[in-house]
Formats: structure tokens, C-alpha cells, sequence
């Protein structure tokens, strides 16, 4: 119900139950569970999108530390939280914290996933858009056509994640006057 909240924009009433579930699953699981990390991992994204920076940080590095003390930094739901912190990162303009954790997150998901996996495709779409932000420009373009092929490829034509890597692509060259 938190997640409805939070993607129907409703935070007010999202936050309780993500604050309820977080402390359910702290008795139920303790501190150092994946699930645990999960409910961390949500309400940093939730201080995230509501612009309360220091809550949000705070818990996507408990997410963050606890998923690579029992998961390891090899496993994907790792690399998910190098990509969550680094998009963080990259939104409120720490470019320092935020390129290696895409790079670190882009590493993972490609030697786990692979280069043909949606995910891997996610995070080099995101490391592009930082790199278009900070004037990487060569670069930006570069993952940008690269997530797009691999969206192709995983997911077809007709899916939302290509129309996105599409979009991304068109207001790229839009936005460096290529019409």
C-alpha cells in the first residue's frame, strides 16, 4: 500500500506505512536483513523524491551497507543500491559520490546479468544522463545508444523501458541541437 502511495504521489500517507513496515520487519528480521534493507531502501527513496536529502542518504547507506555485508558485492540487489545512492548523488549535484557508484553498479550488473540484461541497460542509461548533465557529451551519447540496443534486443520494440531509452535519446539530441 506504501508503494501505491508513493507512486501515486501521496507521500503523506506513504511514509507511515513504509515507517510501520520498516520497524515490522527490524523485530521480525533485525538490522541485518535483506528484507530489512528493502524497507530502508524505500524510505530513502521516499525522502528522496520529497527533498528531505540527509533522511534519504542516511538510509540508502543502511540499505547500501547492509546488502554488501550479507549479500555480497557481487549481487545485483547491491548493484541496485550503488545505482539508487548514485542517482541520489547525481539529483542533488555530488558528481564526485555519484559517477564511481554508477560505474561500481554497471560493473556488477554486467558481470552477473550480463550485457544483454535490462538492468545492466538501466544503470548505463543512467550513468549517460549523468554524464550528459556534468558535459560528458561524447559519453552520454554513447550509453544512450547502447541502452537503447540493449532494450531493443530484451525487451522489443513495442515495450515502455524502449519508448524511455528512445526518449532519452531523441531530448539528448534535442537538447545538443541535432533536430
Amino acid at each position: 500500500l506504501a508503494q501505491l502511495y508513493f507512486k501515486m504521489g501521496i507521500y503523506e500517507m506513504a511514509e507511515p506505512l513504509y515507517q510501520q513496515a520498516l520497524s515490522i520487519n527490524k523485530k521480525t528480521y533485525g538490522e541485518e536483513h535483506v528484507i530489512y534493507a528493502t524497507s530502508l531502501n524505500n524510505l530513502g527513496a521516499l525522502y528522496h523524491t520529497t527533498g528531505n536529502y540527509e533522511k534519504a542518504e542516511s538510509f540508502y547507506l543502511k540499505a547500501l551497507e547492509i546488502r554488501k555485508k550479507v549479500l555480497g558485492e557481487k549481487h545485483p540487489d547491491y548493484a541496485t543500491s550503488l545505482n539508487n545512492i548514485a542517482l541520489f548523488y547525481s539529483e542533488i549535484g555530488i558528481s564526485e559520490k555519484a559517477e564511481p557508484l554508477y560505474n561500481q553498479a554497471l560493473e556488477i550488473r554486467r558481470e552477473v546479468l550480463g550485457e544483454e540484461h535490462p538492468l545492466y541497460s538501466v544503470t548505463m542509461n543512467n550513468l549517460a544522463l549523468f554524464y550528459f548533465g556534468t558535459g560528458k557529451f561524447e559519453k552520454a551519447e554513447t550509453l544512450l545508444k547502447e541502452a537503447l540496443n540493449i532494450r531493443k534486443k530484451a525487451t522489443g520494440e513495442d515495450h515502455p523501458d524502449y519508448a524511455i531509452s528512445l526518449s532519452n535519446l531523441a531530448l539528448f539530441y534535442y537538447d545538443m541541437g541535432s533536430y
